[in-house]
């Protein structure tokens, strides 16, 4: 169902790699399919946890309207792009994962994503808010990417030097 890495197989990504990139990233592009089909990527922030990755987004709009209308998506990380000017080329590392949306509806699910989003990106204002999206739960949305598929590549420099 997924197409294989192509190239070197020594640039293949172990999962264990792939897994790590996906812990450490701050961000990809989320891709969807759009209003009349046309493709719709958008730089998301992220968090990653037991097999899904989990989005903090705004209750409607275009996001939330693809995910309605087509639950595959796909969603990208560049964890290294170093141009390497005198080699015509550049140094990559990347993760892409294809999985499928749901919109989280339950406050419960809401919760464990909010915190986990929190920890990752707001370790030291913890305090306050789980009050804070009580206060406002039906106004805020949240998302998760169950992960079906995850390939990860990099630059054969890279992949020598490993």
């Amino acid at each position: 169902m997924f197409r294989e890495v192509s190239r070197n197989s020594k640039q293949i990504l172990s999962p264990e790699i792939c897994d790590g990139i996906l812990r450490k990233a701050t961000s990809g592009v989320l891709c969807l399919l759009g209003d009349d089909d046309y493709p719709y990527g958008v730089p998301m922030s992220f968090v990653y946890d037991k097999g899904k990755l989990y989005f903090h987004c705004m209750t409607k709009g275009h996001k939330i309207d693809a995910m309605k209308k087509h639950e595959k998506a796909c969603f990208t990380i560049i964890e290294t792009d170093q141009i390497v000017a005198s080699e015509w080329t550049s140094y990559f590392r990347s993760v892409i994962v294809f999985g499928r949306t749901k919109i989280i509806e339950d406050v419960e699910t809401k919760k464990y994503a909010h915190n986990l989003l929190i920890e990752k990106y707001s370790p030291d204002f913890k305090k306050g808010a789980e009050e804070d999206l009580m206060s406002r739960v039906d106004s805020v949305g949240f998302f998760e990417l169950d992960i079906e598929h995850i390939s990860g590549k990099e630059a054969i420099e890279f992949a020598e030097k490993r």
